[in-house]
């Protein structure tokens, strides 16, 4: 800082500005290569034409960064961030002073008065990745990066997105980022009139994140994802679908790719399969740990540890079946028995079972899987999903001829399932004889614990839930008003419901002479069954989850 800053003209600053667009650089650092300064000349010879605060290394080491108010992804796409001093001012990082876009997204989202600073790119790269990793994560990310090259996986790093020259490029591996911090299952890239919207699934719900706007920058960042997972770039008129890798802090993520084509352009939805964290959560995981107590715990811990015979799991994709049958098989593994799985995909590594992935390419398909499985001398077996007729009449069959059968199947509560075996084709006797009981589940989001508060729900509200106020004056209403923690959603976190079928003599006879559904409802009632809307309001009413959530999941009545 000893030596004289240049002058900058008018006419000089635009023509730098104009070169570092075309460049795909910042201002700042076009500035740098221009004069041969070094990074703080820089930044304050711009902090002083523009009339803005330099914040040097030691003044950003003091601030705390908020990414509750601007996430990653953005911060990264827009090189901004979002940061308290130690008197809880909140400022706007820059490092192109002007930058107006990112003002007014800024005060668009942040809806409170906010002071601007102008930082240069490397040292608020430096900011975000310290805050963001860690110096030793950092160093896993640098070790994970190495691990990807060989694997043939793309590293995500904040560095990588950072130093990226291309937007597009930018804009994919920023958005992969955030959906990865933010434990987003799904990403919906969808292309409107507008340019690219971008959403994350979370806790089973979709959410708004980011627009970019231009159908031409849509169109790169669907065909950026379709190079990742190795389509055709070319073909806009037919679904596709792929896969691919990344790495991010020295782990790597399968993401499933479906583009589908549509009015404007092409959508792309990429679900993401985090092995390891999903075996981090599932590590030590109990039917407890989902949420279960009481007698539905003691009922489905009851099915599992039945020496044969069936026990279905059914509800709606997403809705935690797999899950819980891994937790009901990692309580009862405990080294004695033969457990035999086959799914599509192998999602979880169970210690000591032998796991099976589907391979239909190849031939291997449930039915086919399963008859190999049973000359394996198997004691207890799960079938990932029965999707047809050969692999109902075989898990039937297994569990009639002394193993203990734990599979999934797609329909709404326990007495559908009944239905849809009898339409595969499976003879409800052998059905029924094989069957030990059903679970209905169903994922709530619950609560967020940092901003949840009392909360009375409308009048309107309680006769759309089919509530009454004489019904209510022993539930504890609480809602989230949306916070950092949550993502301003008001939830964080989902909780497992259940309605448990188990089979009685009276409901098999019942099942075999196929009474009306209502004579079978009833009977499953005096057994002791419990439907789904019931258990969800034993959560609102102990104010872990509201009527809204428990509304848009489950059936009133």
């Amino acid at each position: 800082m000893n030596a004289p800053l240049p002058v900058l003209s008018a006419d000089t600053l635009a023509s730098l500005r104009q070169q570092a667009r075309a460049a795909n650089q910042t201002v700042m650092q076009r500035v740098q290569e221009q004069f041969g300064l070094d990074a703080d000349a820089t930044l304050h010879l711009l902090a002083a034409h523009s009339h803005q605060p330099a914040f040097e290394m030691a003044a950003l080491n003091a601030l705390t960064v908020d990414f509750s108010q601007l996430n990653f992804n953005e911060a990264a796409r827009r090189h901004c961030l979002v940061a308290r001093d130690a008197e809880a001012r909140l400022w706007l990082l820059l490092v192109d002073p002007w930058d107006s876009a990112s003002r007014a997204y800024a005060a668009h989202v942040l809806g409170v008065p906010f002071k601007t600073a102008l930082t240069h790119p490397a040292d608020l790269a430096a900011l975000m990745a310290r805050h963001e990793e860690g110096l030793h994560a950092m160093e896993g990310v640098g070790g994970g990066m190495q691990v990807a090259q060989d694997s043939g996986a793309e590293a995500l790093s904040f560095a990588s997105i950072a130093e990226d020259a291309s937007p597009v490029v930018r804009l994919v591996r920023s958005t992969l980022y955030d959906a990865l911090k933010a434990g987003a299952s799904d990403i919906h890239l969808e292309t409107d009139p507008r340019g690219l919207t971008v959403k994350y699934r979370i806790d089973g719900v979709l959410s708004h994140i980011a627009h970019a706007p231009g159908l031409e920058v849509a169109e790169q960042a669907v065909s950026r994802i379709k190079v990742m997972a190795e389509l055709d770039i070319a073909e806009r008129r037919v679904p596709q679908d792929g896969r691919f890798k990344v790495s991010m802090q020295g782990r790597e993520v399968d993401v499933r790719v479906s583009i589908m084509p549509s009015v404007f352009g092409e959508d792309a939805v990429l679900r993401i399969l985090d092995r390891q964290a999903l075996s981090e959560e599932l590590r030590g995981l109990t039917l407890e740990g989902l949420g279960y107590a009481g007698i539905p715990l003691a009922r489905i811990r009851k099915l599992a540890a039945e020496p044969y015979g069936m026990l279905l799991v059914t509800g709606p994709t997403g809705s935690g079946k797999t899950t819980t049958l891994y937790a009901a098989i990692s309580e009862i593994n405990h080294g004695r028995d033969k457990i035999i799985t086959i799914e599509d995909p192998v999602e979880y590594q169970l210690p000591g079972v032998l796991q099976i992935p589907v391979n239909e390419k190849k031939g291997l398909t449930f039915a086919r899987g399963l008859r190999s499985i049973l000359r394996h001398d198997p004691d207890k077996i799960m079938v990932g999903e029965i999707r047809d007729s050969d692999t109902a009449q075989i898990a039937v069959q297994s569990a009639l001829t002394g193993h203990l059968v734990f599979t999934t199947v797609h329909a709404n509560n326990v007495f559908d399932v009944i239905g849809r075996f009898i339409h595969m084709g499976v003879d409800p006797y052998s059905f029924v004889s094989a069957l030990n009981g059903i679970v209905a589940q169903r994922l709530l989001r619950v609560n967020c614990p940092q901003c949840a508060a009392p909360h009375a729900p409308s009048a309107e509200l309680l006769e759309l839930s089919g509530l009454t106020a004489d019904k209510t004056h022993d539930y504890e209403f609480r809602q989230g008003s949306g916070c950092g923690h949550c993502r301003g959603s008001g939830y964080k976190g989902r909780r497992a419901v259940a309605e448990i079928l188990l089979l009685t003599d009276e409901l098999r006879e019942l099942i075999v002479a196929r009474a009306p559904i209502g004579q079978i409802k009833e009977a499953a009632v005096r057994g002791g069954t419990h439907s789904l809307r019931e258990a969800a309001l034993a959560l609102v009413k102990t104010g872990n989850t509201t009527l809204e959530e428990i509304n848009r999941v489950t059936l009133v009545g």
